[in-house]
């Protein structure tokens, strides 16, 4: 199979659930986003000290916990293909938030706002937190046009998802900084 077909050559592009619309279509931006997190996400486990395996293992869990929400994102509501699609799982964000808990308790209390960087795995934490919230914000503002249904219920549980990923990446950041001896880098006027 050939990785280009051409038929987006014109600007459009197809939904999972087989609607031809434009490629600035509110949804495409949407799981456009959410691709770029993920790869984004994929450069900072690379860029990951060898020591931190259990964190590679938790952003490798991530990583693929986006998927599904990416085919909620790509599938109109009401379609039928919404009908074959997992439904997202609130015990994801339940780990997340675990993981967070068990982060924020080995780090110092926050004495104000730190400067994004540190460790080059740090600095890509801090860049997959950004690329979340716009991605969360995305997702708030296709789901304002979501009616009450199924479809409803599972964009509020991805932007609860994607809350809670973007605050484990803040924590995450100063987590790997921490740990390879490099502190907090405070805001000063």
């Amino acid at each position: 199979m050939k990785i280009y077909t051409g038929s987006g050559d014109r600007g459009k592009t197809s939904l999972f659930s087989g609607e031809r619309v434009s490629k600035d279509d509110e949804r495409v931006e949407a799981y456009g986003d959410l691709d770029e997190l993920n790869a984004v996400i994929g450069a900072l486990i690379a860029r990951l000290p060898e020591d931190c395996g259990d964190l590679r293992e938790e952003l490798q869990k991530t990583q693929s916990e986006l998927f599904p929400i990416g085919a909620w994102l790509a599938t109109s509501p009401g379609a039928p293909a919404a009908a074959a699609l997992l439904p997202l799982d609130p015990d994801d964000t339940v780990r997340l938030e675990h993981s967070i808990d068990r982060i924020e308790s080995s780090l110092a209390p926050l004495a104000g706002f730190i400067l994004p960087g540190g460790h080059t795995a740090a600095a890509w934490a801090h860049i997959a937190r950004t690329v979340c919230r716009r991605t969360e914000r995305r997702v708030v503002r296709l789901a304002a046009d979501v009616a009450q249904d199924a479809a409803a219920e599972q964009m509020r549980r991805a932007i609860v998802y994607l809350n809670r990923l973007s605050d484990y990446c803040f924590v995450l950041a100063r987590h790997i900084n921490r740990i390879q001896g490099i502190e907090d880098r405070l805001w000063k006027r």
